[in-house]
């Protein structure tokens, strides 16, 4: 199975619960390196929960995104947790965010063809 829209929504949120577990867990692995390696950190994907309720019709503001990935209020998390970056860091995480801008527009594309999420597979995917 290669195709990601084909994967079953109840194995994809399991698989995401399991990331945002793990990212909770491994609390020293800063933000700003997982944005300097992977281009993408815990806020992103408080980001993606916050525009995904929202387009599922049960929004959700920032604070409580945030606080569904980190566990906790974001800046009880920040003040235990995140450390200043360093100038090297900075400049890995924007050479990292730089290579996003066409991944974004594919990303926008791929999540347009997929919403609503939450309607059946009858729905979305009629002939299935």
């Amino acid at each position: 199975m290669t195709d990601l829209n084909s994967l079953d929504d109840a194995v994809a949120a399991a698989a995401f619960r399991r990331l945002v577990r793990h990212l909770r867990h491994r609390s020293d692995a800063q933000n700003i390196d997982l944005m300097g390696l992977a281009g993408f950190c815990r806020n992103c994907l408080s980001d993606w929960i916050e525009e995904a309720s929202a387009n599922a019709g049960r929004p959700l503001d920032k604070d409580a995104a945030r606080a569904i990935v980190y566990g906790m209020p974001y800046s009880e998390w920040k003040a235990t947790h995140q450390s200043e970056a360093t100038p090297e860091q900075l400049a890995r995480m924007e050479e990292s965010v730089a290579k996003n801008r066409h991944d974004d527009e594919l990303l926008d594309e791929a999540l347009d063809e997929t919403f609503p999420a939450s309607d059946p597979p009858s729905i979305t995917r009629p002939h299935r």
